[in-house]
């Protein structure tokens, strides 16, 4: 399997780290990922930028797809992501976790939480399904 520290050096160089994304924890039935708000991420009314919470949880559910692909698979692409934002954060760290609910041979299905850390609260639920990409990476 994966470790995170591998994730976190993958995604150094692209969206997730120049995000701050750091993934957490790697495991066979769940991936947990978290950000730290930061004035960049936020939107122009002052609060954690929808976007950023999105990458946040396709992040997490991606990673997690790559951990578990198939043999024989070369990589995956996200073809649905669905999103429902129940609140939002003006400051702390936001974490995600990532659960499979399908893992085919030809797609997968992941559900994602978005909590604050300091408060609890839950701010986001996601459905990513993912295509099992074969051939070329």
């Amino acid at each position: 399997m994966i470790t995170p520290e591998q994730f976190n050096q993958r995604g150094a160089h692209n969206l997730p780290g120049h995000l701050g994304i750091v993934i957490t924890h790697v495991g066979p039935s769940e991936v947990r990922a978290e950000l730290t708000v930061t004035p960049s991420l936020m939107a122009p009314n002052g609060f954690l930028h929808a976007g950023s919470v999105v990458t946040l949880a396709d992040t997490c559910a991606g990673y997690g797809c790559v951990a578990h692909l198939p043999e024989g698979a070369s990589g995956f692409t996200t073809v649905e992501l669905k999103s429902n934002h129940l609140g939002t954060a003006r400051e702390g760290i936001v974490e995600c976790t990532a659960t499979p609910v399908h893992l085919g041979r030809t797609t997968q299905v992941w559900d994602a939480v978005v909590k604050h850390r300091d408060t609890g609260k839950t701010m986001a639920l996601f459905r990513c399904t993912q295509m099992v990409l074969y051939g070329k990476p």
